[in-house]
């Protein structure tokens, strides 16, 4: 257990690495530090400071070890945009992206594994039937469609809830909630339903797919010839079988909300990390998009590697295949 613990940490630490760097060309690279940090009438002296301050009179291999102390210490360097820490922005921005994201995360849980056990024990009833064509929908119709539906038929014609903003929060700390208050609740239910109805289509189609494929196998075969119930058969030795990689969809899928969230913030204004993300992108804020994917690209790594530690506590085969 601990070499496999050790190298799959080994494996993420040299992704994140390489991710870090992609990062640091995109800042070397593009934009121009210089002409976004200097006035305009800043003088040849003052701007050879600042090329020697940011130290952008160094080797590469050099500038990369800084970019990577200043990671490791916190400093994300300066946005372009609002000349304020990255640190800052992506702080002020964390809370309603993370909130989104679980909330997102707990529908399509709550939603997608009974709804889709269903339809892999009986994939030829009516509601099965209804289940699935409804996932066809979900999984063809782009996020911002449903958005802009979602927005219409509760927020336009109903008046039930707002379309756009996060609601009041609450502060705790460093951490700005909204999940303290009904406004904040209210605010949370339309883009996190947008952001979860193709991970629960996914889902709900997987996992069909997954428990139908088990139902067929010889051992469940077996189980009935033994005289075994169904249900038991079904929730005791086909789900069993599925867990693995429900667990990875699920742990994936996290990743997926996270990520994939730019669209959904930009139509509801929700200010999390997607809609600066946008922002950053219209305006060639280099330094915050670099921290952004380095961002996103840690949330997948840390998630996977979660999701392959818990491989061996479901199913220790998983230690013997591998060693």
């Amino acid at each position: 257990m601990l070499s496999y613990t050790a190298s799959r940490i080994g494996q993420t630490l040299l992704v994140l690495l390489i991710i870090s760097f992609i990062a640091f060309l995109l800042v070397a690279n593009l934009g121009d530090p210089l002409g976004s940090l200097l006035s305009a009438d800043a003088t040849v002296a003052e701007r050879a400071e600042l090329i020697k301050q940011l130290g952008l009179d160094q080797p590469m291999l050099t500038r990369f070890a800084s970019f990577l102390s200043d990671l490791l210490q916190g400093d994300l360097g300066t946005s372009y945009r609002t000349q304020e820490p990255v640190s800052k922005l992506i702080g002020e921005r964390l809370p309603a992206t993370v909130e989104l994201a679980v909330v997102s995360l707990i529908f399509t849980i709550i939603i997608a594994i009974p709804a889709g056990i269903y339809c892999g024990v009986k994939p030829k009833s009516p509601l099965a039937r209804g289940i699935m064509l409804f996932s066809i929908a979900g999984i063809t119709l782009p996020n911002f469609v449903i958005g802009i539906a979602l927005i219409v038929i509760f927020s336009v014609q109903l008046g039930l809830l707002p379309s756009f903003g996060r609601g009041q929060t609450v502060e705790l700390g460093f951490w700005a909630t909204g999940l303290l208050t009904k406004s904040g609740w209210q605010a949370i239910i339309l883009p996190a339903i947008t952001l979860s109805t193709f991970q629960i289509t996914f889902i709900i189609r997987m996992l069909r797919t997954q428990l139908m494929e088990v139902g067929h196998s010889e051992h469940i075969r077996f189980a009935r010839a033994r005289g075994i119930p169904e249900r038991t058969i079904w929730f005791h030795y086909a789900i069993k079988n599925t867990l693995l990689p429900i667990i990875t969809m699920l742990g994936l899928q996290l990743g997926n909300i996270i990520a994939f969230s730019v669209v959904t913030e930009n139509v509801f204004a929700w200010p999390g990390l997607g809609s600066l993300f946008l922002q950053s992108i219209q305006a060639a804020d280099i330094p915050v998009i670099a921290i952004y994917l380095i961002f996103v690209g840690a949330v997948f790594m840390v998630i996977n590697l979660f999701v392959e530690l818990c491989y061996p506590l479901i199913d220790p085969r998983v230690l013997r295949r591998r060693s």
